[in-house]
């Protein structure tokens, strides 16, 4: 199938995407962050709680675009699933090195998860000595929050450096938003995306990427190079064409898009 290119020039500056079109009968694909994008903030990603009202705009979504919704997130497969369920859609987790396409099938890249194990042991002693500070240990990466702790940024930064060095080539520093990850190298969330882009229901859809950090550029390019629909949350520069300001405005953005994809004929949907 063909895929269709999206005719929406974005103005400068960014602004709020006005989309989607009622008049087009184009086939979209939404592929969404979870952390800053969907859901706010907690000291702790344990902490952090689905709203019923974003579990039924979601599961609208997915219906109305014949379950082409991923959610692409740095926390694990399995953490995504316990935090949405009972809504079951594809997930790309660990920024890529894991992931479940729509036919349930689960891709997992070599990552020498065994030899992640040191920097784990490291990371969780430096945690213990820096109170506020916690390890957030994935299975295939690892990470650093430091949010009760924002001051330690720079010290932060140069321990998970330090011990990444001490990985080899194969592993890649990840920062974000008050957390510095290490993850497996040649994975990341534009690689997922053009995967999903490749398989059913995904492909020859427009791909529209919804992030707010730094771990999302690469998903922002790779829905570019497709002719997608990149969105930004919040301020800062980035390679996203369009911006929403805050994690509400972007629900109430997708309750819109599912309300107006819900009302066109089923055929126009797919």
């Amino acid at each position: 199938m063909r895929r269709p290119v999206l005719m929406i020039a974005p103005p400068d500056p960014l602004t709020v995407p006005p989309w989607p079109p009622t008049e087009a009968a184009l086939p979209w694909a939404f592929f969404l962050d979870v952390d800053g994008t969907l859901l706010e903030f907690a000291d702790r990603p344990s902490a952090v709680r689905v709203e019923s009202e974003l579990a039924s705009t979601l599961a609208r979504l997915n219906r109305a675009t014949g379950g082409a919704v991923a959610l692409i997130s740095g926390r694990a497969v399995s953490d995504v699933d316990a935090l949405f369920a009972p809504l079951v859609v594809p997930v790309a987790g660990q920024h890529g090195a894991e992931r479940r396409s729509a036919d349930g099938r689960h891709h997992r890249y070599p990552a020498l998860a065994d030899a992640l194990r040191p920097a784990a042991k490291a990371l969780a002693a430096f945690s213990a000595r820096h109170p506020g500070v916690f390890l957030e240990d994935k299975g295939m990466s690892v990470a650093l929050h430091f949010r009760l702790r924002p001051e330690l940024q720079d010290t932060v930064t140069r321990e998970v450096s330090r011990v990444a060095g001490a990985l080899g080539s194969a592993w890649a520093i990840q920062p974000g938003v008050l957390v510095c990850e290490i993850r497996p190298g040649g994975r990341d969330k534009g690689v997922a995306i053009a995967e999903f882009l490749a398989e059913s229901p995904f492909a020859g859809r427009v791909a529209v990427f919804v992030g707010d950090d730094l771990t999302d550029e690469q998903g922002f390019r790779a829905v570019n190079r497709h002719g997608g629909v990149s969105v930004k949350v919040g301020a800062g520069e980035t390679a996203a064409r369009w911006r929403l300001a805050d994690e509400a405005a972007v629900r109430r953005w997708l309750g819109t898009c599912a309300e107006r994809l819900d009302r066109r004929p089923v055929g126009e949907r797919a």
